[in-house]
C-alpha cells in the first residue's frame, strides 16, 4: 500500500471525532503504515497530517517534533514487546529452559512482526544523541528485566551486565537477520535460546582464569 492509498482509504471513511488518546493511537498506526510503504525517510509530521486527514497543529500537538514521533513509535514497539513477553512468561513453567525460550522467541517474534519498519525507526533513532540516549535507556530497562527473570537460575545468583549487553547485541542481529530472511525464524530463535542458556550458566571461575 502506497502513501496515496493510505490517504485515500482514510479520506473515504466517515469523519469521526476522536478522543485525544484515540487520535494518538490512530496517528501511530498511520505512521507505521507510512514507514512500511515508503520508509522512515518519508515520515514527517506534515506528511502524517495529510495521510491522517487532520491539520498539522493536531499532529504537532501530539508529538511536537519528528524526533518526538520516532520516540512515540519506539515506545509503541517497546510496549508491545513487553506485553508479548509478559504474556508468554505467564504461560511458561518456572524453569531455565522455558524462561530462556520465552525470552528468545518473544524478542525474535516482535522484530519479525514489525519487519523493516522497526529497523528504520531504530536507524533513525541512532541519528542524534538525544534519540540514541532514549533507545539506550529502554535497552537498560529491558536487560534489567531479563536479569531479574534469569538470575535465579544462575549458579552465582546473578548475571554480569556485560553478558546481558552481549545477549542484546545477539538478539538484535539474529532478529533482523530473520526479518530480512537471511536466516529462518526458527534458526534465530534456537541460536538466541542457546545464547541465553550460555549467558546464565557460564562458569565465572573459568572466565576469571582466562
Amino acid at each position: 500500500m502506497s502513501s496515496s492509498d493510505i490517504a485515500n482509504s482514510r479520506h473515504s471513511k466517515p469523519r469521526k471525532r476522536l478522543s485525544r488518546e484515540e487520535r494518538g493511537r490512530q496517528l501511530i498506526e498511520i505512521a507505521w503504515q507510512m514507514i512500511h510503504a515508503d520508509g522512515t525517510e518519508a515520515l514527517s509530521l506534515g506528511n502524517l497530517a495529510v495521510q491522517a486527514g487532520v491539520t498539522k497543529p493536531v499532529v504537532y500537538d501530539h508529538f511536537g517534533t519528528r524526533s518526538g514521533l520516532l520516540i512515540a513509535l519506539y515506545k509503541d514497539y517497546d510496549e508491545r514487546q513487553n506485553a508479548l513477553l509478559d504474556e508468554a512468561l505467564k504461560a511458561s513453567a518456572a524453569t531455565l529452559h522455558d524462561r530462556a525460550w520465552v525470552i528468545a522467541s518473544a524478542y525474535v517474534d516482535c522484530i519479525v512482526l514489525q519487519g523493516r519498519e522497526m529497523s528504520g525507526v531504530i536507524a533513525a533513532l541512532a541519528g542524534s544523541p538525544e534519540l540514541e540516549e532514549f533507545k539506550r535507556d529502554y535497552n537498560v530497562l529491558y536487560i534489567e528485566k531479563c536479569r531479574n527473570i534469569l538470575s535465579p537460575f544462575s549458579p552465582s545468583g546473578t548475571i554480569p551486565k556485560v553478558r546481558l549487553w552481549g545477549y542484546l547485541g545477539a538478539a538484535e542481529s539474529l532478529s533482523y537477520a530473520a526479518a530480512t530472511k537471511e536466516i529462518s525464524v526458527s534458526q534465530a530463535k534456537q541460536e538466541l535460546f542457546e545464547t541465553v542458556i550460555n549467558m546464565v550458566m557460564r562458569d565465572e571461575r573459568s572466565e576469571a582464569k582466562s
